[in-house]
């Protein structure tokens, strides 16, 4: 299969304030089209990994031949990650927090909701370079907070992503500069929570 870059389920602009329109355009629009177009190389090189599903390949690396394995790792993860990551975003909302079963899970794990937003923050402000903090659930249907270098998956640990924040500079610095906690503070204004509960379930 040919993968193609995922339109946005919102405007460039519409997660102003704290996401900048420009970001958006060359986070989605260059960046993650770039994953798309590698990825789809890679596979034309081994085409009996084509047609398999990209959250298999992710799953499973050690079987992918040696030739497209970091090519997968790489642009595979990239876009995954970032087709999940649009959607794990949406316009702004004041208070927006979880509600039902997620936002139980994140009180029995966590103790508060509040207690989950400091500890993600203090993850993702101590994630040396480039990479991503994830809110995910284990085979146990447990939740933990992981973060991950440059574009791997919590699907190659096996975990499954709720919520997660891009943390490379790019997603950030025209607006924030070298403030990534300003980032991440602004993140929990956007995170769709409708999706997020999608998934935990």
């Amino acid at each position: 299969m040919k993968y193609e870059l995922p339109p946005l389920p919102y405007a460039y602009d519409a997660l102003e304030p704290f996401v900048d329109a420009k970001t958006m355009e060359l986070h989605h629009g260059k960046h993650h089209a770039t994953y798309v177009a590698k990825l789809n190389e890679a596979l034309e090189k081994e085409p009996s990994c084509a047609d398999i599903p990209l959250e298999s390949l992710l799953g499973k690396l050690d079987a992918i031949p040696p030739k497209i394995r970091t090519a997968v790792k790489n642009q595979g993860g990239g876009h995954h990650n970032h087709s999940l990551f649009w959607q794990m975003l949406r316009p702004g909302k004041e208070g927006n927090a979880p509600e039902g079963v997620l936002a139980g899970k994140i009180a029995a794990t966590f103790g508060s909701f509040d207690a989950l937003k400091e500890q993600f923050g203090k993850d993702a402000l101590g994630l040396f370079g480039s990479g991503w903090i994830w809110l995910v659930k284990d085979e146990r249907s447990e939740l933990k907070l992981i973060t991950t270098p440059n574009q791997d998956s919590p699907l190659m640990q096996g975990l499954m992503p709720i919520i997660g924040l891009d943390v490379w500079e790019h997603a950030y610095y025209l607006k924030h500069q070298n403030r990534r906690a300003d980032y991440i503070a602004g993140f929990w204004n956007i995170v769709n929570w409708s999706f997020a509960e999608s998934r935990i379930k």
